[in-house]
């Protein structure tokens, strides 16, 4: 795949850009390893400060930012607006809550003494160069939500980006270099997908951290595997919105809309699997399919578009293929269904009602706005469903019976559950997937601590 920024609302090339030769990445993996030597000195202090200031630049330059994002992968503009706020916003939470997060620990009295220390602390160090192997749906957050934790913990950064939006990866960069960061603390790698292997192997590379497809994840961790490294793997999702008879069904079918397309559908943590109640399905679907019918499609630089193109043609083809599977299969199509003739990468928000396990959407993820819809006959049927999934990123469930709560929260097999609302990642909270969507946590204090060497230090008595 070239590396190159093409317009998917008009399958324009906007610009292309040649890959760095076997030269160029040596001289960034030595820079990345000299710098580390002495950035992880810096104080906690020192590092929130750069923080500071790369979140306050970022800030003025949201809008040519959100543009930018939305001329390489489509996102509505809007929408990438309040990502680049986001992105800051996570900045500056780190930069207040790293140091607190990465203290020394005191393990307990008794254990100190009868370990015949006068003290024990638990120390955690930064581990060296880590490589994040990054996707375009989020271009800037998903970045962030890595760099921000890994660089406040003393660690220094090597970003290879999706190929389709190298604008952003390199903005990324120069963000930072602007914010004050030596040169070396965190640099983008315009490279193809096949050298990430040679990268990773490379002993300067301390650790990895990936999201994207399970077949890229599973390339990382079994090159990762043989050299022993550290990897942080979110390989997407195909969630369950559960929706039992005790909810608001109007909020519901609303929160369902946003759920679905948001990032027009291109989000791991999107909704896309809808297991309803059988008492209360033809009312949700009614409305859920209404408000799917009423998105508005177009122009992703417009300020009211809510559904933009895909970002790529095959994006776009792989999800037609699912469709049209589950169509042949029985499904049928209850709004949308059909490609628009129009320039550009677009799709129609759709539902499909009457899927069942034999068609493929049942079991792959839909990176679109295509909503599954299942009928349950009672909390079993529907935690069935839920879980019948290789799959298990987040979840969402609608109820307001205390006992069914708690049945969900026991028996979901998901890195999240959310009641009465719609996923959402933020800052203070650990992210990540248990099954085929991955291993290890962002986020939170569990995500700063995923690249640090977890250090005893024993003192004799």
């Amino acid at each position: 795949m070239p590396i190159a920024t093409v317009n998917p609302a008009n399958g324009e090339t906007v610009r292309t850009y040649e890959a760095m030769g076997e030269e160029e990445i040596e001289r960034r993996l030595q820079l990345a390893e000299a710098t580390f030597r002495t950035y992880r000195t810096t104080s906690f202090d020192e590092r929130a400060r750069l923080l500071r200031r790369a979140a306050e630049l970022l800030d003025e330059d949201t809008e040519d930012v959100a543009r930018m994002m939305t001329t390489e992968m489509g996102k509505p503009v809007r929408q990438a607006r309040a990502e680049a706020t986001k992105c800051a916003k996570a900045m500056r939470w780190y930069a207040e809550h790293a140091e607190e997060l990465l203290a020394d620990e005191e393990p307990a009295e008794y254990d100190v003494k009868d370990s015949g220390a006068s003290r024990v602390r638990v120390r955690y160090r930064p581990l060296g160069p880590v490589l994040a192997v990054m996707p375009w749906n989020f271009p800037l957050w998903q970045v962030v939500r890595f760099a921000a934790p890994a660089l406040m913990a003393g660690n220094v950064g090597l970003l290879k980006h999706a190929s389709n939006v190298p604008q952003t990866a390199l903005y990324l960069e120069d963000l930072l270099h602007r914010a004050g960061y030596p040169e070396g603390c965190f640099q983008t790698l315009l490279v193809p997908a096949r050298t990430v292997d040679d990268i990773l192997r490379d002993e300067r590379v301390k650790a990895a951290t990936l999201t994207g497809s399970e077949p890229a994840g599973r390339a990382v961790a079994s090159t990762a595997g043989e050299m022993v490294k550290k990897t942080v793997l979110e390989l997407g999702g195909s969630d369950p919105y559960v929706v039992m008879p005790s909810a608001d069904l109007d909020r519901a079918a609303q929160v369902a809309v946003t759920a679905r397309v948001q990032n027009t559908g291109q989000s791991c943590i999107a909704a896309k699997r809808f297991i309803v109640h059988t008492d209360v399905y033809d009312a949700f679907a009614e409305r859920f399919v209404r408000g799917m019918n009423a998105l508005k499609t177009g122009d992703p630089l417009d300020e009211d578009t809510e559904v933009g193109p895909l970002s790529s043609e095959k994006g776009r083809d792989d999800l037609e293929e699912l469709v049209d599977d589950a169509v042949r299969g029985g499904a049928r199509v209850l709004c949308g269904g059909e490609r628009p003739d129009r320039p550009g990468w677009y799709y129609p928000p759709t539902v499909l009602a009457g899927v069942t396990r034999e068609m493929r959407i049942h079991r792959e993820e839909a990176f679109g706005p295509v909503a599954a819809l299942y009928r349950a006959g009672d909390l079993d049927e529907a935690l069935l469903i839920a879980n019948d999934s290789p799959f298990g990123l987040s979840s969402n469930v609608w109820t307001r019976d205390g006992e069914e709560v708690e049945r969900f929260v026991r028996d979901l097999e998901a890195g999240s559950v959310y009641l009465n609302g719609m996923t959402a990642s933020h800052p203070a909270f650990p992210f990540g997937g248990v099954k085929r969507s991955g291993y290890g946590r962002e986020l939170s204090g569990h995500g700063i601590r995923e690249f640090c060497n977890i250090t005893t230090v024993w003192h004799g008595a």
